[in-house]
């Protein structure tokens, strides 16, 4: 890390210089490309994805992925005016590209698609492939083309899987909104415009390359379409934090009386040890869902990481190489009302006496601690996971509004049936359709069941069966699983036909168990290599036990808040959610990964300068208390801005990002307030020596990884001082 420092420093220019090459070229090769999102949910060995593939392979024309046309005429759906105006616009759509048919409701002879009260009706346009294999602006010309129908007196909305892929979202003006809080609190912090800027500067040159490569990567692998977001709101939030931990590392060795190069590379061998150790568990703990096996996570976690390599690259050399060119002018431009407060004495500090009077009464603290984040977890308990519907899209969106008029005319279930996929043991023998209808039509949860459809060669046949309840409800579920359990198997004993249950809400179900079945495996995965990456950084069995339990706590108490906005609709208008819903199938893996991997950055950041004071003077209790002194206000200004940051993302519209952004933003506050400035010194306390203690034999087989730089080095970059050299000479 001092070579790394000494060599940024030196070679400023040349660092800077390869910076703005990378933006620009990475840039350029990205707006070529362009991008190829893929909600891609492929499960192989699901009862959906079976129901898939066989319509793909004998029945392709129902394989395809569908969208629908609801319209509402105050004069009534069979006016000769609208359905002139309608069958026009069906005509022009089923000329789109990779538009298979438009199945129009006035096609159909008991105008089944037309709701009893004769006002709100539908057309279904199909498609030749799934929705994550189609072009956007296929989809888009379908929309447009549609919605140019509208008028005075009549309605036109679209709905279905496709609608929703290319629906409009805000996270621009969310990334807006976070970057100019982080702003705020930077000047807060630092009080300098210059000090303030260059975590900025090199946040957003980070960004710039990893979404760059993000984009470039849809091309190679499937990602969904609000990776750029997720990435975006981590990038962001955690590249800011590094630059800020190592420009206050930089600052504290100009006050020491440090030369400004030497300064850097004593930030670069100090805090840069420990950003680059949290970067890396957080790329670890993101790239370890490609062990769950699931495609659709590839593509995102594969983003995210990417997202935090760029800005942990750029704090460790773009950084360092700004540093040394501000040099002493860090403090420059100084905004009136803000100029820095320096402690002259730490213990006179607000942070050592807040420490001190935790550690006088640790008990105390771990009780009080303790049970606000099991309070916080209960939530969690009540946990279901699923997808949302269109019924929690914003109020204003043409899904929404479709899947409105849908419910209004045909009832909730209308929104997501379920299909029952049979391959028949004999051409033309529909005997288990028509027995799947019959017991479908009699269970309980359902209004209603289509008339079986066959194919072309007759041996594969699909029934619809319509619930009486909304996709995205627990009765939706259950119903499911009587089909699954009850309903099929006696009707493939008695006919020998094989019967798969899919549709939209089977798929999400069978993602969700695949997720829940394999989520042990990498929670145990991630856990056991954190642990023993901590056990070998601070040569102690205690420390990563500690941290592994305060990291799954905050995550649990993070589900907990979500649970209870987002499921119960506790202070959900406050961030402008329209209902409550189920919790997305893969957010506890993505938020596990992302919350445990940023709770690993404060740990680091605490435990390695708590570290530093017992190797130094072997007190237990003043190196609590002088670590959390020395570092309580820079990770307090760093969660302020990430907080802020995440938080930001819950003013966007979609519901996902919505998700994350309060899950994220809680598990920080969590781990900042409550864990690192509470419960952590309040354990290590109790602890005391014994923190650091680890059997010898376990020491000799441990590789050792120092966060802080060798002891007794008087010279910060090694053997060799380094001068401050004018701007001029060597490459400055």
């Amino acid at each position: 890390m001092r070579r790394l420092g000494d060599w940024c420093t030196t070679h400023r220019r040349t660092v800077i210089l390869s910076w703005v090459v990378a933006l620009a070229a990475t840039g350029f090769l990205a707006s070529s490309a362009g991008s190829s999102f893929s909600n891609n949910f492929e499960l192989p060995s699901s009862g959906s994805q079976r129901a898939l593939e066989l319509l793909e392979k004998r029945f392709p024309a129902r394989s395809g992925a569908e969208a629908q046309i609801v319209f509402s005429a105050h004069e009534g759906a069979r006016a000769p005016a609208v359905r002139r105006r309608m069958q026009r616009v069906f005509g022009e759509i089923s000329r789109v590209p990779q538009v298979t048919g438009v199945s129009s409701p006035y096609d159909s002879h008991d105008n089944a698609a037309i709701a009893p009260g004769g006002e709100i009706a539908y057309a279904t346009v199909t498609f030749d492939l799934q929705t994550n294999e189609l072009a956007v602006g296929n989809i888009e010309k379908t929309i447009d083309l549609a919605q140019g129908a509208a008028g005075a007196t009549l309605q036109v909305e679209l709905g279905g899987q496709p609608v929703e892929q290319v629906r409009q979202e805000e996270g621009d003006s969310s990334l807006a909104i976070g970057l100019l809080a982080a702003i705020v609190i930077l000047l807060i912090t630092f009080g300098s415009v210059v000090a303030m800027g260059l975590p900025i500067i090199t946040a957003l040159f980070a960004l710039g390359v990893g979404l760059s490569l993000v984009t470039l990567g849809t091309h190679v692998f499937d990602t969904a379409n609000f990776a750029p977001q997720l990435a975006a709101m981590i990038g962001l939030g955690v590249g800011i934090d590094y630059a800020l931990f190592i420009l206050t590392r930089f600052r504290n060795g100009l006050d020491d009386g440090l030369e400004p190069r030497a300064a850097v590379v004593r930030a670069i061998d100090t805090a840069g040890r420990a950003v680059l150790f949290a970067g890396l568990t957080v790329i670890i703990s993101l790239l370890g869902m490609l062990l769950l096996g699931v495609t659709f996570l590839y593509g995102v976690a594969i983003s995210a990481a990417l997202a935090v390599a760029m800005t942990m690259i750029a704090a460790l050399t773009l950084l360092p190489a700004l540093l040394t060119i501000a040099g002493r002018r860090i403090d420059k431009l100084r905004i009136p009302g803000l100029r820095q407060r320096r402690d002259g004495n730490l213990e006179e500090s607000r942070w050592y006496r807040w420490s001190a009077e935790i550690q006088r009464r640790p008990i105390a603290a771990l009780v009080l601690s303790g049970g606000l984040l099991l309070i916080l977890c209960i939530p969690t308990l009540s946990l279901r996971l699923g997808s949302s519907d269109a019924g929690s899209d914003p109020a204003d969106s043409t899904t929404r509004k479709a899947y409105d008029l849908l419910a209004e005319g045909f009832g909730p279930g209308f929104n997501g049936p379920l299909e029952l996929v049979a391959s028949l043991p004999h051409k033309g023998d529909d005997a288990a359709l028509v027995a799947l209808r019959r017991s479908a039509e009699r269970t309980p949860g359902v209004a209603a069941a289509s008339p079986p459809v066959l194919n072309p060669d007759k041996d594969t046949g699909v029934v619809q069966v319509y619930p009486t309840s909304s996709p995205q409800s627990e009765e939706t579920t259950e119903l499911l699983h009587t089909l699954r359990e009850e309903l099929v198997p006696p009707v493939e004993d008695r006919s020998g036909a094989t019967v798969y249950v899919g549709g939209t809400t089977a798929i999400f179900e069978d993602f969700g168990n695949a997720l829940s079945e394999k989520l042990p495996l990498f929670i145990g995965v991630v856990v056991l290599l954190s642990a023993l990456l901590l056990m070998a950084v601070f040569r102690s069995i205690l420390v990563p036990l500690k941290a592994m339990l305060m990291n799954l706590l905050s995550i649990g108490a993070a589900f907990g808040v979500v649970v209870a906005v987002f499921q119960w609709g506790w202070l959900g208008g406050l961030i402008g959610l329209d209902g409550t819903g189920p919790i997305e199938s893969f957010l506890p893996v993505f938020l596990f990964a992302i919350v445990f991997g940023l709770s690993m950055d404060y740990e680091v950041f605490l435990m390695s300068r708590i570290h530093e004071e017992w190797e130094a003077g072997h007190d237990a209790s003043r190196a609590v208390t002088r670590g959390l002194a020395l570092t309580g206000r820079v990770i307090t200004a760093a969660a302020a801005i990430m907080v802020t940051v995440f938080a930001s993302f819950m003013l966007g519209d979609d519901r996902i990002i919505k998700l994350f952004g309060l899950g994220l933003s809680a598990a920080v506050l969590i781990d900042a307030v409550v864990i690192r400035t509470v419960l952590v010194p309040s354990i290590m306390q109790l602890f005391g020596p014994r923190a650091w203690w680890l059997p010898d034999w376990l020491g000799r087989i441990l590789p050792r990884i120092s966060v802080e730089p060798a002891g007794g080095d008087s010279a910060p970059t090694g053997e060799h001082p380094l001068p401050d050299e004018p701007l001029g000479q060597s490459e400055g």
